[in-house]
Order: structure tokens, then sequence, then C-alpha cells
């Protein structure tokens, strides 16, 4: 339980603990009309609210198709989760994924970025390459199978 100095064993001393961050994985269609200004706008939005609130992550958008990986506190997210819910401008939201771990983010330096779809898969795979949290590594696997089982542009409009 304790070493001889009152560490709990295993503790490295020289580590910092990792943080609790809550993540919500999701995939949406877009509102009929939505365009690609708008969808700039709710990048903009973004950015400049998630910064405040210690959210990070991706929003990949193509043929009327939403994906979404976002990460940080938990009551943070939650919050966004409702919000999201409650945006006309998408429907049919599927959470891919949702959970609290201690581990890094996949996304720490972006507040919130736009990747065209075609990019997805490069951006899952780059942030896979860089995991090195096996709960990420998981994560990640399991949406590019996801990917390789049908193309994210052939989930648009029918």
């Amino acid at each position: 339980m304790f070493d001889e100095y009152g560490i709990p064993r295993g503790a490295e001393l020289d580590e910092p603990a990792l943080p609790a961050l809550y993540h919500f994985v999701y995939c949406s269609r877009a509102a009929d009309g939505l365009d690609d200004a708008e969808v700039g706008r709710i990048v903009e939005a973004a950015q400049r609210h998630n910064l405040a609130r210690g959210i990070t992550g991706v929003l990949v958008y193509g043929s009327g198709v939403f994906f979404q990986w976002i990460e940080g506190p938990a009551a943070e997210i939650q919050t966004l989760i409702t919000s999201l819910h409650g945006d006309p401008r998408h429907y049919d939201i599927v959470s891919l994924s949702q959970s609290e771990e201690e581990r890094e983010r996949l996304y720490p330096n972006w507040d919130m970025e736009r990747v065209e779809a075609e990019d997805i898969r490069l951006v899952l795979q780059d942030a896979l390459d860089s995991a090195e949290d096996k709960n990420n590594v998981a994560a990640l696997t399991r949406i590019l199978k996801q990917l390789d089982s049908g193309p994210l542009v052939s989930l648009g409009r029918s």
C-alpha cells in the first residue's frame, strides 16, 4: 500500500498526476440549409467559448454530417452535451463514445478545429500515432475501424 516514506507504492515522484478528462464523441446530421459559412460560425463560437471552459477537440464536417470529439472537465462537457442536443442546426445525434478517465488530452492545443471530412482518417491516425495512453489508443482504434467499415462521406443525407 505505502512504502516506507508514506508514498503510495508505484507513485513516481517526478510524474504529475494526469487530469480527469471527460470525452464525448458523436456524429450527427446537419439541418437542411446549413452551409459552410454557418459551420464556420459554429467553429468560431466554439473557439471563443471552449478556451475559457477548458474544452478542446476537433470538428469534422462533410456531406451533411458532423463528427466531433470534445474533451475537458466533466461538468463543462455535460453542459455542452445538453447544449448540443438542443441545437437546431443538427439532428440524429449518435453518441459513439463518452467516459471520464485520467489521461492526457488528444487535442491539447485545439480549442476547436475544423477538419474536412476527407482528412479525418489522417487526423485520427495522427492522434493514434502520438497517443501514449492505452485508453486513447483503444478509442482511436475503434473509431478508425468504424471508418474502415464505411467512409464518413457516405453517411450524408438520404
